[in-house]
């Protein structure tokens, strides 16, 4: 049986420890392991991922896992990874973001049996904490020169344009009495974040060190990118959610579907519980046959199933696959714009449909998928015109109401991939 430390190593997840021991420790006893999740919107997003994975990681390993919601800290905002100061939000604001991520949090994480999870807010710390007692019990064991030093905090020192307020720069601080009230209250021994982390993670370390005299170690994963190096988890059309009212589970399925080759395999050691024959068995379909996206299915099958469940799953496949089909009529009104979200579309007069109708012939020149009408017949008579998905062999269709799905759409096409919406308002 592969030890949990090895495993972590094969995926690739150990960016920086803060002391080797802490993994022969992770091997031999349970370990009260915490991650922090930022309330800054009101739904986690993909890049949220690789840290929801690892506490689940940990706690099927044994160890009980924490989710520390950030309702004290996200009123503050981590400079961390951030070139610019970040808008403060409002109470009502953050309270509305925390609902929002909680039953997230809760998909990843068992909180019953001997690892049970704890979510907890550093809210209710912090704010019934004077600014005198905070100075007085945690900022007196720090210098400034230490926190200068900190990368989050140099990266903003070296823009002067930018800079870094006062309020940002006590985070790290924040972040650090975090640690240490989730040692002595909860036993907590371990911090886990994204390598951008680091410099607040080491501090807390340091503050239960000083404090408690007590032994707490960090451990940080990388950072996840694409292929070309820039941040995951954004597309042309925006963030990547996991609220399925934010980013459906069709989109989110396709956004994995869609990962480079060069990246699959990476991300399903981040973010699947797949084993390790099953993870070599899809690099080696990766090298051999590309073009069938075995490794893209499973990723975006893994990924789906943890943040949708396994129903909404098989509808964004069956989403897909009517794309190409004379299923995509059963789909509901959102899954099917979901669907043709790319395509280009075009905005008829009901009118048009009443009054005997619209001519397909005449319907193909006005979206642009022929250039005359000439040209349009030809692609009928050659069986390469279709009307929601089924196709056309009559030169002489009138598209109709009952065509319409939804009462609104007409999905049109030409060839394999060549699809236009037309609206009917």
């Amino acid at each position: 049986m592969v030890s949990f430390s090895a495993d972590l190593v094969f995926r690739g997840l150990l960016h920086q420890v803060t002391d080797d021991g802490l993994l022969d420790r992770l091997d031999r006893e349970p370990v009260t392991a915490y991650i922090g999740f930022d309330p800054s919107a009101p739904s986690l997003h993909v890049g949220s991922l690789m840290q929801l994975c690892t506490l689940r990681r940990l706690q099927r390993a044994g160890h009980p896992p924490i989710a520390l919601a950030g309702g004290g800290t996200g009123m503050i905002g981590d400079p961390g990874g951030k070139s610019t100061e970040r808008n403060l939000l409002s109470a009502d604001d953050l309270a509305a973001n925390l609902d929002g991520i909680r039953p997230q949090l809760e998909r990843f994480l068992d909180f019953s049996g001997p690892a049970a999870a704890r979510l907890l807010d550093n809210g209710d710390w912090l704010g019934t904490m004077s600014m005198v007692d905070f100075l007085r019990d945690v900022g007196k064991h720090f210098t400034v020169n230490q926190m200068v030093a900190k990368e989050s905090v140099k990266a903003r020192f070296e823009r002067p344009d930018q800079g870094i307020s006062y309020t940002e720069f006590s985070y790290m601080l924040l972040q650090a009495y975090d640690f240490l009230r989730l040692h002595l209250d909860h036993g907590c021994d371990l911090q886990v974040g994204g390598s951008d982390q680091w410099g607040n993670i080491t501090l807390g370390v340091d503050l239960i060190r000083k404090v408690a005299r007590a032994e707490a170690f960090g451990l940080t994963t990388p950072l996840v990118l694409k292929a070309d190096g820039t941040k995951f988890g954004k597309t042309e059309s925006g963030t990547v959610w996991l609220d399925p009212d934010l980013t459906s589970p069709y989109r989110l399925y396709q956004f994995f579907f869609n990962t480079d080759d060069a990246m699959v395999g990476t991300y399903l050691r981040y973010f699947s519980f797949l084993d390790h024959d099953e993870l070599l068995a899809l690099d080696q379909a990766t090298a051999e046959r590309p073009q069938a996206r075995e490794a893209q299915r499973a990723l975006a099958r893994e990924v789906g199933v943890l943040v949708h469940g396994q129903a909404e799953v098989d509808r964004a496949e069956r989403a897909a696959a009517a794309l190409f089909g004379e299923a995509i009529a059963d789909l509901d009104e959102k899954t099917l714009l979901d669907v043709v979200d790319d395509a280009p579309a075009t905005t008829v007069d009901r009118t048009g449909l009443a009054d005997g109708g619209l001519p397909l012939v005449d319907a193909l020149v006005r979206v642009g998928l022929a250039t005359s009408k000439g040209e349009a017949r030809r692609t009928i008579t050659q069986g390469g015109a279709y009307v929601n998905n089924r196709r056309a062999d009559d030169v002489d269709q009138v598209l109709r109401a009952d065509d319409l799905l939804h009462d609104r759409y007409l999905v049109l096409r030409k060839g394999r991939r060549d699809y236009h919406l037309l609206r009917v308002e």
